[in-house]
């Protein structure tokens, strides 16, 4: 069973009708119900919007032990916000993330007019190293993005991916049984929903 974390906030309705799509015989539930999260299989944390608004709305629903708990030992699928929280800092706010990733969150400062903020729009991924999740996905496959800000790792050994936007930044990140992206893979055609199945499929 994979559970789509619901805390108020994301794109919840798009990432449950794609996974439905790629494998509609899997059980997978939107759910802010701690037990249900810590029975699942596998964690969906999307996410759409301001990381301090992440961060309150975790507290609030007492979620924030629970969602680090499970990004410790099933397998975890972070997007867009739900790749953010996981550092352990965000200069969106000046708030803590999760820490379970070594780096910063930092916000776009584009020199070139050409390059809007908030980044929006189809853009190429540079994979940075094999991964399951990228398995029947072109190196240099486009992906659809939203956001203002961008990940800065400790740890460039945990890049997954990178694409370029007035400068290369990391899109994906890997971390033992994590896997979390920037941009937003039901949102991204073909490529996309394969990453999706794949996060079916991915064994730790």
């Amino acid at each position: 069973m994979i559970a789509i974390v619901d805390y108020g906030m994301g794109n919840l309705r798009s990432v449950y009708n794609a996974f439905r799509k790629v494998s509609p015989n899997l059980k997978v539930c939107v759910t802010s119900d701690q037990k249900i999260i810590q029975s699942a299989d596998r964690i969906v944390f999307p996410g759409q919007g301001a990381m301090p608004d992440c961060v309150r709305e975790l507290a609030n629903r007492n979620l924030t032990e629970t969602i680090i708990n499970a990004a410790k030992n099933k397998p975890f699928l972070g997007i867009c916000i739900g790749l953010q929280m996981l550092n352990d800092f965000s200069e969106e706010g000046g708030v803590s993330g999760l820490g379970i990733i070594p780096g910063q969150v930092r916000k776009f400062k584009t020199k070139n007019h050409f390059n809007k903020v908030p980044h929006m729009g189809w853009n190429e991924v540079y994979r940075k190293k094999n991964h399951f999740m990228w398995n029947g996905i072109n190196n240099n496959e486009r992906f659809y993005f939203v956001h203002s800000y961008f990940v800065q790792l400790k740890d460039q050994s945990l890049s997954a991916a990178e694409t370029i936007y007035e400068h290369p930044f990391c899109c994906a990140v890997s971390k033992d049984n994590i896997f979390a992206v920037q941009f937003h893979p039901e949102k991204s055609s073909l490529a996309g929903l394969q990453l999706l199945k794949n996060f079916t499929r991915w064994s730790i």
